[in-house]
């Protein structure tokens, strides 16, 4: 062993104490953590302070023959210097362990890697894309879900998940709306708290708990023209109140680290802005975790023309606070001889080193870098039971209900013909979602499957068509069938002799995601076909959308009498379909984001601002809307049907002027008045109806998931205050106006019950 490698066992003992009984206890206090970082800090070379700056893909079997020649050689040497702080897609103990090995054993300070990797929506075993969790509103679910996924990850040595994504989304064409919670920066809040409390549990040292990462910082979501890796053109006001609030929520988390993001916003890259990165977020919030960059983002500041070459790019990334360079080659090319030459100061790398350092230690990588590498665990966490019991929970609370005519649903369990048509019922890959870069094909169970478990009906499956061509794959299009309709008259066959159709028709998994912008929002390929001529010879269909954006579907609102909204939900998606159409799971989900009547209306979403004319007053054409379609979505933002009915009555504030300070409470009795016991998400919703800047028509400040027997009513309590009823001016400055405000509780957005009050 080299002689400085005895500083690791140094760093080791130093990290433990003895307590009375002679038994080994951490300490890992936050002044004893940063007393071994400064520490450590004063040992290392500028070479290796960028070293952990820089983080490599995974490149060669690490635990094969030793790479020669080429990229992958250079990365072992470095790894051998201790010029890696991080490496992304190593998994597996036995690969985690080797490559941990190296850095650890075999560079002068062995300082641990951390290892990440994009848990999205699990590991092997899969939930719902995060879309559909947050269509669940169940926050204790989303943060179970997300638990889960971080047991599985570090079992197999992942100690870093680069999630949740917190991006704010108006716009369905962008692909990646299915990675995050949708278009409401309230509900966006409270679902990235319970991500990140989810991923990272109540101890990071835990061997079950990751680190979690916010991204993508900031306003990724607001792509122009919903096109992947676009600029962004957004006012302060959208950046401060609808924008940044979920990171804001997750950095109150205690969310460990944030990625930034592709886009640009006010012509700089944000991988390059001081006012997102240093200003805000290491200002402003405090923030003392640290940034990473996108793949290769801080690259692509020279395409954007920004800077004009790596050297720049580097001194401009780090100068802004981007902390860690995730595999662009920049900073480990660059950065070591901007520092020498006196263009980039040394106290620049020691805040960056500092702060990834420090969730080092908070990981308790020092103690023991093989931690997360246990075999045993391995095995035990991988696909084990409880975890699916969890995802199949989490699935059926995210599926939607949006229309129900005549009590279609739910499907009797005996004496029916049953006819189930469509490729996706009998796929078991696509249901997976996008993002599950750990998970196998053909592990989803099918709703074919999910159904045949029902044994009372007799079921047929016709596949109706091959929707989608070719192997598909993460990295490729996916190509759709668009001409091949040979398989219709099976389809309208069986059809036609059964009692009942369902037909699961959308998105193939790989059609959603990073890369899969879209600029047509109806059911791709031959499919909308294939629904109207089913429709044709038997008018009794439950439509099932597997999806992972909001889809144009007025021509079955119109037609079709019962439609599911049941997304890509993961590992056990056929179970959780087949016990909601059957009504053993009642459905409660509600819309995170709006669904358009047609793509024309996008971006469309519920606290939009009421313009000058409105409405129209004099019977001509000058006013806000379409000629064409009404303005308004064809499913709203908090929608979403039951297999019971609610009623809502008696709304009441504790008075009807308050000062600002004050709490306001509002109360609402909620009934239960069908013969079903069931789940409603009551919404609360605020107008400020005058504002130094203009407000939304509505802003969500409260829900609560409340369970309601059959017949029963409860009365539902929220509290407005200082925190709910203000918002930030163009300066990014937080403010409580005085003036008259409406309060609107219901089921979803467009709620008609409604009172007011005036703030004083």
């Amino acid at each position: 062993m080299k002689k400085l490698l005895i500083l690791s066992v140094i760093i080791l003992v130093s990290m433990k104490c003895k307590t009375i009984k002679g038994q080994e206890k951490k300490i890992n206090t936050k002044q004893e953590i940063e007393r071994k970082v400064d520490s450590l800090l004063q040992l290392m070379t500028i070479e290796e302070k960028v070293g952990q700056m820089n983080q490599y893909n995974g490149f060669w079997d690490v635990t094969g023959p030793i790479p020669e020649g080429g990229s992958a050689e250079k990365k072992y040497e470095h790894l051998r210097k201790g010029w890696v702080g991080s490496m992304l897609s190593v998994r597996g103990v036995k690969e985690v362990r080797a490559v941990q090995k190296i850095v650890v054993e075999e560079s002068r300070l062995g300082i641990p890697l951390i290892i990440g990797f994009d848990v999205i929506h699990g590991y092997k075993t899969l939930s719902p894309i995060p879309l559909a969790e947050a269509a669940s509103w169940d926050l204790a679910a989303i943060k179970k879900s997300a638990s889960v996924a971080a047991a599985e990850a570090s079992s197999v040595g992942i100690n870093w998940t680069f999630g949740p994504n917190v991006d704010i989304v108006r716009d369905a064409r962008w692909g990646r709306v299915m990675e995050g919670a949708g278009e409401d920066p309230f509900l966006g809040s409270r679902i990235a708290e319970a991500r990140v409390h989810g991923f990272q549990g109540d101890d990071l040292s835990a061997t079950n708990t990751i680190a979690a990462c916010a991204k993508h910082f900031a306003a990724y979501g607001f792509a122009e023209a919903g096109k992947e890796y676009n600029t962004v053109d957004i006012g302060t006001s959208t950046l401060h109140n609808i924008v940044l609030p979920p990171f804001k929520a997750a950095v109150n988390a205690n969310v460990r680290t944030v990625m930034n993001s592709f886009n640009e916003i006010n012509g700089v890259p944000v991988t390059g802005s001081s006012f997102l990165q240093r200003d805000i977020l290491k200002g402003k919030w405090n923030f003392d975790g640290f940034v990473i960059s996108d793949w290769a983002s801080i690259n692509e500041m020279i395409n954007w023309g920004h800077a004009k070459d790596k050297r720049e790019a580097a001194k401009i990334a780090s100068t802004a606070g981007s902390d860690m360079d995730m595999e662009g080659n920049v900073y480990i090319e660059e950065l070591a001889q901007l520092v020498k030459d006196d263009v980039v100061k040394e106290a620049i790398l020691d805040d960056a080193v500092r702060r990834i350092l420090r969730v080092k230690f908070e990981l308790g990588l020092f103690e023991n870098p093989y931690k997360y590498c246990d075999e045993a665990r391995e095995k035990e966490m991988i696909g084990n039971p409880k975890h699916h019991e969890a995802v199949l929970d989490m699935a059926k609370k995210s599926i939607v209900l949006l229309k129900n005519e005549n009590n279609l649903l739910p499907l009797k369990k005996e004496g029916q013909k049953i006819a189930l048509i469509g490729a996706l019922a009998n796929d078991k890959t696509s249901p997976l979602g996008s993002w599950r870069i750990a998970s196998d094909d053909e592990t989803a169970v099918s709703v074919l499957e999910g159904m045949q478990a029902y044994k009372g009906n007799e079921l047929t499956f016709a596949k109706g068509a091959e929707f989608f061509i070719g192997k598909q794959s993460f990295l490729n299009e996916v190509v759709v069938n668009t001409t091949d309709k040979s398989d219709f008259d099976e389809a309208i066959s069986v059809a036609k002799n059964s009692d009942v159709v369902v037909m699961v028709l959308g998105e193939h998994g790989f059609q959603t995601g990073e890369g899969r912008s879209r600029t047509n929002l109806q059911l791709p390929g031959v499919q909308q076909e294939l629904l109207e001529a089913v429709y044709k010879v038997n008018k009794n269909i439950v439509l099932v959308l597997n999806n992972g954006r909001p889809l144009a579907i007025t021509w079955a609102d119109k037609h079709i009498p019962a439609i599911v909204e049941a997304w890509q939900l993961g590992t056990q998606t056929g179970n959780a379909v087949a016990q909601v159409l059957y009504g053993d799971y009642n459905p409660s989900g509600k819309l995170p984001m709006s669904f358009p009547r047609n793509v024309g209306q996008v971006p469309i979403y519920y606290n939009y601002k009421n313009t000058g004319r409105p409405t129209d007053k004099d019977g001509n054409v000058f006013w806000s809307h379409y000629m064409d379609v009404e303005k308004t979505p064809l499913y709203p933002f908090g929608y979403g049907l039951s297999y019971s009915t609610f009623e809502y009555s008696d709304l009441k504030l504790n008075g009807t002027s308050f000062e600002i300070g004050n709490d306001i409470n509002v109360s609402i009795n909620v009934k239960n008045t069908s013969s079903v016991d069931g789940k409603e998400v009551v919404q609360l919703y605020i107008r400020d109806l005058f504002g130094s800047i203009t407000r939304p028509v509505r802003e969500l400040k409260g829900f609560e998931l409340t369970a309601l027997k059959s017949g029963e009513t409860k009365t539902i309590n929220f509290t407005l205050n200082k925190e709910t009823l203000g918002f930030y001016n163009n300066d990014g400055k937080y403010i409580v106006e005085p003036g008259d405000f409406k309060v609107f509780v219901g089921g979803s957005s467009i709620t008609v019950h409604e009172t007011s009050f005036e703030l004083k």
